[in-house]
């Protein structure tokens, strides 16, 4: 499983990547109303930093015409933007339409709360549907039994559409949505940082610290 990391902040997305782990960003208009700037400058230095990778950046229209019109804006401030798409029918043509209409445009479908509306997006088009597990859990269903199905439905039909975890919300839900067979988990930098660490990684570096300081101060005695 790959991941991405879902921030906007420039700081964050420099640190992670310098760890070797991350293959892609995802933003939204929560995250990058966060960051200081003109909205258009903010994508293009987060492409950027990560020139090589995935990076997400969500339309704001409501219809059709006018998320195919925001996707071709945006797909050309740099070469690696993906074109978020919220879940609907008017999200469904949009995405048919950036997939086979003249220069292609690869599409994440976002805000994914069932197996069929996954399906659906893949049907239509998208190169990555993106279920939201968080918000699941927080109405009381189980968010990586989504995706767990989405991963049986779309191996058993060999689609290629890569299915992105998303609303990630702890470091339990990395490991459960990995054991799902997700593609990729989009993670916000803190529990990135929680998935590093561990109290008895620290225990164990303080005690070889001690031993070796111990160790030392015997040898000068």
């Amino acid at each position: 499983m790959k991941f991405f990391l879902d921030s906007a902040n420039f700081k964050e997305i420099e640190e992670a990547h310098s760890w070797g782990v991350v293959s892609g960003v995802t933003t939204n208009p929560s995250l990058v109303s966060k960051e200081k700037g003109p909205f258009d400058e903010i994508v293009k230095k987060i492409c950027n930093l990560m020139p090589d990778c995935p990076v997400s950046v969500e339309v704001l229209s409501t219809v059709s015409g006018g998320m195919v019109e925001e996707a071709h804006r945006l797909a050309a401030l740099a070469d690696n933007v993906v074109i978020k798409i919220p879940m609907g029918a008017e999200g469904l043509k949009a995405v048919h339409r950036l997939s086979t209409e003249g220069k292609k445009v690869p599409c994440n479908v976002t805000l994914v709360f069932s197996a069929n509306q996954a399906l659906l997006a893949s049907r239509a088009g998208a190169a990555y549907v993106s279920p939201f597990i968080g918000r699941i859990d927080d109405i009381g269903w189980d968010g990586t039994d989504l995706v767990k199905n989405i991963m049986n439905i779309f191996t058993c039909h060999e689609l290629d559409t890569k299915v992105i975890a998303a609303s990630i919300r702890h470091p339990l839900h990395v490991e459960q949505v990995a054991a799902a067979g997700a593609h990729i988990a989009t993670v916000p930098f803190s529990v990135l940082g929680q998935m590093s660490r561990h109290p008895l990684t620290d225990l164990g570096i303080e005690r070889f610290l001690a031993d070796w300081g111990k160790t030392r101060q015997e040898e000068r005695i």
